[in-house]
């Protein structure tokens, strides 16, 4: 089978972790060819056997000229590699793919659907239109699900949960990038954007000071933090770091299944986070941590409850491996998705 992946960008992102995850798995068997619009850090994560075609007309933006120019390299690149399956990753993307490509050959997977519920409603009046033009769409969550039917997009929509490989522990390859305040450490990676809530992890690092906060995933250097707060640039390979961290916590205002709560459960990890999006289904309150309302004051409480005692510390992070094993492991992905191509 000749499958073309498909996504705007080429970063170290959620999307990005599937399309690796799926790509590597795939091109064991299959035929894989990979397809973005930048020159980035995803594509040294790819297979050496998998096709890596860049187009630099793919942009993020909406930009008539750019667009135009994919949606006709889309359709000589259909007659040229005549694939049997188009699988297009993100908003942008699937709105161009599924315009030049035909409909029975493409998959769409909506890689959170509230960034175009919520922050690029503009996108909606898109997805509407074409949401018969593919052959399956697939969300991380019931919630996505739940909520695309709520806009009337209702057909051909599957869940296949997000996957990733089995990390392994080697914490003495990192352990030194992280000063050792002799504390308990509070973890969180994501790029700093009002919609991660940065000001709210500085605020209950400041009202939990015997403990040691970090944030991978800064964008540049930030003064007047408090002094239990280390703030670091975006690193690759950043989910490696949750090995160091005791409890994981992710403040949001709006996500589908982030790929960075699914390594903090691969390592066992308590998680505290917003409930927000689909979160609530892989981490349920008061078996592997909790998901609450955005209120600094409630995240300081669960941190402190799950730190404060060692049975709940440990049944917790018992729990976060179990989920893990059962459901968010990148063979499993690969199976699930292979079924709809096959379909």
């Amino acid at each position: 089978m000749k499958i073309i992946h498909i996504i705007t960008r080429s970063d170290l992102g959620g999307a990005q972790t599937v399309v690796i995850n799926l790509a590597n798995g795939m091109c064991v068997e299959n035929q894989v060819i990979v397809i973005a619009g930048e020159d980035g850090p995803m594509w040294n994560s790819l297979d050496k056997k998998i096709k890596q075609i860049k187009m630099k007309c793919i942009v993020r933006p909406i930009s008539i000229i750019n667009d135009i120019k994919t949606f006709l390299r889309f359709k000589r690149l259909f007659k040229q590699e005549k694939p049997d399956i188009i699988h297009l990753h993100s908003s942008k993307i699937g709105i161009l793919g599924r315009l030049a490509f035909p409909s029975p050959r493409v998959i769409y997977s909506v890689h959170g659907f509230d960034s175009i519920r919520i922050a690029y409603r503009s996108f909606l009046v898109f997805e509407k239109m074409l949401k018969n033009k593919c052959k399956a769409i697939v969300v991380a969550s019931d919630y996505d699900k739940k909520n695309l039917i709520k806009e009337g997009i209702k057909n051909n929509i599957h869940i296949i949960y997000n996957g990733i490989i089995p990390p392994i522990n080697n914490k003495d390859i990192i352990i030194g990038k992280i000063k050792n305040y002799n504390k308990k450490i509070i973890m969180c990676i994501a790029r700093i954007s009002p919609q991660k809530r940065f000001e709210s992890y500085i605020k209950i690092a400041k009202l939990l000071p015997k403990y040691c906060f970090v944030w991978i995933g800064a964008d540049k250097e930030y003064d007047n933090l408090p002094d239990n707060l280390i703030c670091l640039r975006g690193v690759p390979d950043a989910q490696k770091y949750i090995q160091l961290a005791d409890i994981f916590v992710y403040p949001s205002n709006y996500e589908g299944i982030p790929i960075v709560i699914i390594d903090a459960i691969s390592y066992g990890k308590p998680v505290v986070s917003s409930n927000v999006g689909g979160i609530s289904e892989i981490v349920i309150n008061n078996k592997n941590g909790f998901v609450i309302e955005n209120n600094e004051q409630i995240f300081v409480e669960k941190i402190q409850y799950i730190l404060d005692n060692e049975n709940v510390y440990k049944e917790y992070s018992e729990y976060s491996k179990h989920l893990f094993n059962e459901n968010y492991i990148a063979s499993k992905m690969v199976q699930e998705y292979m079924k709809i191509y096959r379909s």
